[in-house]
């Protein structure tokens, strides 16, 4: 047993020890890592396994994870910490903080996963948190607070919502009351803006006509609440709008917080479209104005990050998704993904990177036709430039 038992932790300590490369990936814009930096194989023996004979006998895991993934990010005291959803072998999420001194390997879980207040007794389930380090000294999770549809028979029937709770540590958390958008039934990746807007807390929402359907939401919407401790929402603009035939087709939503640049709001988000395979989720970037964020400025053509290689394989295939980013006084920006629902990589770049990315990128013109112009217009100024060298 106590050999079994120290073979896993030996196994755990190599895998949290080993140093993670940049793959020769190349796009000018982002350097993607060949490992990822967290699995389901980073979980703590001790979180899996009864380690008492007297009742494990044949030290089977009692409580199995089975994947990591979804981690929201923050910088705390020179450390990189992602608070990442775990998911059991029961399909229920929790949460948990994982930290890292360098933000691309080495990152090892606290001792135990964060035990949020259970104020919610209708609650099932919780996951995707975003973090903010918000200007009034808190830092705020939003993540999906999912209940049972107790209105309709069918068992599959969820109601989604956006929980909220605050902290300064990571380790004390306060739970608040749940968003309330008096226009969308439902809600889902929400993300607190981390500035007051004219002296008020704002939410980038995504309005849902029910748990899957977007409906008449249209894309990425932006409210203000006067109150944080009584979240509600009145009204939505819209800002990154879904369009046909592009990555956003099916739905989007809010990732990352957005980043402050001297031009504008970075937003990295994600973008849904339907194929035969099914669902594709891909990541993809805009920009809002530093003093309307709710105001699209920027909006470059396609997807950032989209699944690549064994990136494309896991429990729910062909998906990448980001809720967490952080922007490290030296310029780096540290983009952590999830790829098929399973584990969670890095993409890593620098502010000014994404920011001539984000403004210098064309705009998708929305037609084949345009796009093909699009392209031989800069193969042709790029055939004049070779000649002049």
């Amino acid at each position: 047993m106590l050999e079994k038992y120290r073979e896993e932790k030996e196994k755990l300590e190599r895998l949290i020890g080993k140093k993670n490369r940049k793959t020769e990936f190349y796009n000018g814009i982002y350097n993607r890592y060949v490992d990822p930096v967290l699995t389901r194989e980073h979980i703590p023996v001790e979180w899996k396994y009864d380690l008492n004979p007297q009742t494990n006998p044949f030290f089977m895991e009692r409580l199995g994870v089975n994947v990591v993934m979804n981690a929201g990010a923050i910088e705390l005291d020179g450390r990189i910490c992602l608070v990442v959803r775990v998911e059991g072998n029961d399909r229920k999420s929790f949460f948990a903080v994982a930290e890292s001194e360098s933000g691309v390997d080495g990152f090892r879980f606290w001792d135990e996963p964060v035990m949020l207040p259970d104020t919610c007794p209708e609650e099932t389930n919780v996951y995707d948190m975003r973090l903010t380090k918000h200007e009034d000294g808190y830092i705020y999770g939003v993540f999906c607070s999912e209940s049972k549809d107790t209105s309709v028979k069918d068992l599959s029937a969820a109601v989604a919502a956006a929980g909220i709770v605050r902290t300064k540590d990571l380790k004390n958390w306060e739970r608040l009351p749940n968003l309330v958008t008096l226009r969308s039934p439902q809600q889902r990746n929400v993300v607190l803006h981390p500035r007051f807007v004219n002296g008020k807390y704002g939410f980038y929402t995504r309005p849902m006509d029910d748990f899957i359907d977007t409906g008449s939401g249209g894309g990425i919407g932006f409210g203000l609440c006067e109150d944080i401790t009584h979240p509600v929402v009145d009204e939505e603009i819209m800002t990154s709008l879904r369009k046909y035939h592009t990555i956003t087709e099916a739905k989007n939503g809010a990732g990352a917080v957005p980043i402050p640049t001297e031009k504008g709001w970075i937003h990295i988000a994600h973008g849904v479209r339907n194929t035969a395979a099914g669902l594709r989720y891909v990541i993809y970037g805009f920009a809002t104005d530093l003093e309307h964020p709710e105001k699209v400025i920027a909006e470059p053509s396609g997807f950032l990050i989209a699944p690549r290689e064994e990136e494309r394989v896991g429990d729910v295939s062909n998906v990448v998704f980001t809720n967490g980013a952080v922007v490290r006084d030296n310029g780096q920006v540290l983009i952590y993904y999830a790829s098929s629902d399973t584990r969670i990589h890095v993409a890593e770049t620098t502010q000014k990177q994404l920011e001539d990315y984000v403004f210098h990128t064309p705009k998708d013109p929305g037609r084949s036709a345009d796009c093909v112009r699009q392209r031989v217009e800069m193969i042709r100024r790029n055939k004049e430039f070779l000649k002049r060298i």
